[in-house]
């Protein structure tokens, strides 16, 4: 870990309980759903971690709790530092508050959470679906959902090729 990441860490730790995990020198850091506006905002306000890098989650199904993980990957550019931090939400009703106050670019980002993985944002200022259409049934990052194949429309046959002569016309 970043000598210049240790207090920072263990005042997030102290002040959150949060569970701390190093992976090739990353930060990852996590927090309880009720929490994480709060972890931000602190993240951003005393910590200089000024840029929401990545908003995404993980589907860990067919674990149930938890069956999620939603990530915010932080970024402090005066620091020249990075860290991580996750929220665990069980599979049966995944919900999260809003940081859209907190970061500006999490906007959009939680949209798409609540498109591709069905994960409800609470107090989120416009939750509609924003990739699939409004119409679209199911959530098609989530690893249950159901994939659907369609035959080729064409096939390619290499006996009606001469590979000599790739680019000849007969």
């Amino acid at each position: 870990m970043d000598k210049k990441l240790e207090p920072i860490v263990k005042i997030i730790q102290e002040k959150f309980g949060a569970g701390l995990e190093e992976f090739r020198d990353e930060v990852h850091l996590s927090v309880k759903a009720g929490q994480i506006v709060e972890a931000l905002t602190i993240m951003r306000d005393e910590f200089h971690f000024e840029l929401l890098s990545a908003l995404t989650a993980v589907d860990y199904w067919p674990q149930a709790n938890p069956r999620f993980h939603v990530i915010y990957q932080l970024t402090s550019l005066e620091k020249n530092l990075s860290a991580q931090i996750r929220v665990s939400l069980n599979g049966s009703s995944p919900k999260v508050g809003t940081v859209a106050g907190v970061y500006a670019s999490a906007n959009w980002r939680e949209r798409e959470l609540l498109d591709m993985f069905g994960i409800e944002i609470e107090g989120h200022p416009d939750p509609r679906r924003i990739l699939m259409p409004e119409d679209h049934e199911g959530h098609p990052l989530r690893k249950d959902y159901p994939l659907g194949y369609e035959e080729p429309q064409f096939t390619f046959n290499f006996d009606e090729i001469d590979l000599r002569k790739p680019y000849a016309k007969e």
